[in-house]
């Protein structure tokens, strides 16, 4: 019986449509999206070079990889946890494939091992989060630093270069011909997007994720084996860091120790603009991969310019916090109008007798 209870307690059950339609068109998924409209437009007529499908095609490569690692880093806050390490990881999966290509290695033996690696990384995660219970924050931190210094201990300042040029082709190749704005390899992320799109919003694992987010001891009592989603999570981290670590490593024809420093950032930054809350329970992904494309186009704005990659940092370090404080002062003052409200209904209660 409290079973039940605490599953219907849990369980998210459907809106009314006219609630989901105005999410859908009036909710921050719809503002970021209209921002990214707006970006683009005043990129398109005010900033010289902007305009034009090359454009689109260097901004889709350049955000790549955080599209990619947005995804299972949606699901981790979703749950309430933060994964800090994916940077290192995709930095030890690039150094992977350099070292196995030195050792003759093909392209593929050494991007299947690199994946292995970040299984494993992903592993680690998990089990320290998920069995041995240390927080999430303070195991990241420390996996940031082993990961990127594996990948610094392995090539030390050196790097690898010259790959095969049918791989940097492929990487570099557009879908529908020369003059096409979009890379071949964007059809990877939509079929990746398609899947995490489906398991979070259409499957009762993706219920459970914003259950544990939002009660995770109320979630547990309902049956959800919170641990086992957040390990299998961090699975899926760390092997989609690698794969963005192989991409990185094609892409810039460079596998070096200090490959995408600082791109953790990035990521959780573009995660919470998309209207995930740092706290859990609540997100969508849709948002999330607007604001990957708003944040690439501000990025790309900004150094077309002349803005120095240091005020581009600030800048969105300040746009992460803006997007964490905002939420928190709209549900403030949405608990303030419900507290006012109440009054309000107790005042002619008690003037009654």
């Amino acid at each position: 019986m409290s079973t039940t209870l605490e599953t219907a307690r849990t369980t998210p059950t459907a809106p009314p449509l006219g609630h989901r339609l105005r999410r859908v068109f009036l909710g921050r998924d719809a503002a970021i999206v209209v921002l990214l409209i707006v970006l683009y437009l005043y990129g398109y007529t005010q900033v010289p070079y902007f305009a034009g499908n090359l454009t689109i095609y260097l901004l889709l490569l350049d955000v790549f990889p955080i599209l990619l690692i947005a995804l299972p880093m949606t699901l981790v806050i979703i749950t309430g946890e933060i994964d800090l390490s994916v940077a290192s990881t995709l930095g030890l999966s690039s150094v992977t494939v350099g070292v196995l290509y030195q050792a003759h290695w093909s392209i593929p033996a050494a991007a299947l091992v690199a994946l292995l690696v970040g299984l494993a990384c992903g592993a680690l995660n998990g089990f320290l989060i998920t069995v041995v219970g240390l927080p999430s924050l303070a195991v990241t931190v420390g996996t940031l630093a082993l990961y990127r210094g594996l990948a610094v201990g392995l090539l030390g300042t050196t790097a690898v270069t010259g790959f095969p040029a049918g791989w940097t082709g492929f990487v570099a190749a557009r879908l529908g011909g020369a003059d096409s704005p979009l890379p071949l390899v964007i059809l990877l992320f939509v079929v990746l997007a398609i899947v995490f799109v489906v398991v979070l919003h259409y499957t009762p694992v993706g219920r459970a994720i914003y259950a544990i987010g939002l009660n995770d001891e109320a979630a547990i009592f309902s049956g959800v084996d919170a641990a086992r989603v957040k390990f299998v999570l961090y699975l899926a981290t760390g092997v989609i860091s690698a794969l963005a670590g192989i991409f990185w490593t094609l892409h810039f024809n460079s596998a070096r120790g200090d490959n995408a420093l600082g791109y953790e950032l990035s990521v959780i930054a573009a995660v919470l603009v998309g209207g995930v809350s740092i706290f859990g329970g609540r997100g969508a992904l849709p948002g999330v991969v607007a604001a990957v494309l708003v944040l690439g186009a501000l990025r790309a704005l900004l150094r077309l310019a002349g803005v120095t990659d240091d005020v581009i940092n600030v800048a969105t370090g300040a746009l992460l916090i803006v997007s964490v404080l905002i939420p928190r002062l709209l549900a403030g003052l949405r608990a303030l109008r419900a507290r006012s409200a109440a009054k309000a209904r107790q005042r002619p209660t008690s003037a009654a007798p």
